[in-house]
């Protein structure tokens, strides 16, 4: 009987020996020149973390934040143009705000002008009319003169512009610029405030009817308006000013109008 237990021991045994040589399977010996630093002197192995689909994604972005950024600048685009399409009074101030903000901050016409210096005139990105004539009331310098005629009205009358009468029928930019302002500026009527990459102004008044609209950007000798229709025989004329910062300076130190 004893020799039969004994027998029962020995095969539970070796069954026992037989499975945990074929669990354990012998690692294979890894080269010097193939083991890594930590295996080589003892150290622990990290594993970096590369988040894919089934992880969650990266911890440091949040789809559901950036889809709320989204919508919130969409929410914020369509309610300025909202606002700058209604010409409410109530919006008055809101509107004034964004256009400060938008000159003042980001100066649009000397970004143009680097970029055009630097990469060459913009596709789509700026609306130029690339088809205009060559405007012959060009100067022979740096500027164009908005519309050749007589001065009736100097700097020093009114400390601010001059008063040009003409014969010509429209009144084109002086230079290169962003739309600043477009309004009813009191005894100037239709007024148009180009803003140019040197931060200066140009003052374009009692005009007929303007042809460019807020933020529009207008090339040298680009027709800006048209002169009021005058009374009678009597010519056209129309105010002209240029503000350097918080300053006016006499237009006729930096062009000739006649």
């Amino acid at each position: 009987m004893s020799n039969r237990a004994n027998e029962i021991r020995r095969r539970i045994e070796k069954r026992k020996r037989a499975r945990y040589s074929t669990s354990v399977t012998p690692r294979k010996a890894t080269p010097p020149f193939l083991a890594s630093d930590e295996e080589r002197y003892g150290g622990s192995t990290y594993s970096s973390y590369d988040g894919g689909p089934g992880e969650g994604g990266h911890p440091l972005f949040r789809k559901e934040v950036f889809l709320f950024k989204i919508l919130l600048s969409a929410i914020l685009v369509l309610s300025i143009g909202i606002i700058f399409k209604n010409q409410s009074p109530k919006f008055e101030n809101v509107r004034h705000f964004v256009s400060s903000t938008m000159e003042t901050e980001f100066q649009f016409a000397a970004v143009t002008e680097w970029y055009k210096d630097t990469f060459g005139s913009p596709l789509a990105l700026i609306p130029v009319n690339q088809n205009k004539e060559e405007s012959n009331t060009a100067t022979k310098g740096k500027y164009a003169i908005p519309a050749a005629g007589k001065v009736t009205e100097t700097f020093e009358a009114n400390g601010q512009g001059v008063i040009v009468e003409t014969d010509s029928k429209v009144v084109e930019s002086m230079n290169s610029g962003y739309v600043k302002e477009v309004s009813v500026k009191g005894e100037l009527g239709k007024t148009v405030v180009i803003k140019h990459s040197d931060g200066s102004e140009t003052w374009y008044g009692n005009l007929g009817s303007v042809d460019v609209k807020l933020y529009d950007y207008v090339e040298k000798g680009q027709e800006v308006g048209k002169v009021e229709e005058p009374e009678g025989d009597k010519k056209g004329s129309y105010y002209f000013a240029i503000k350097q910062g918080e300053t006016f300076i006499d237009p006729i130190q930096v062009i000739k109008f006649e």
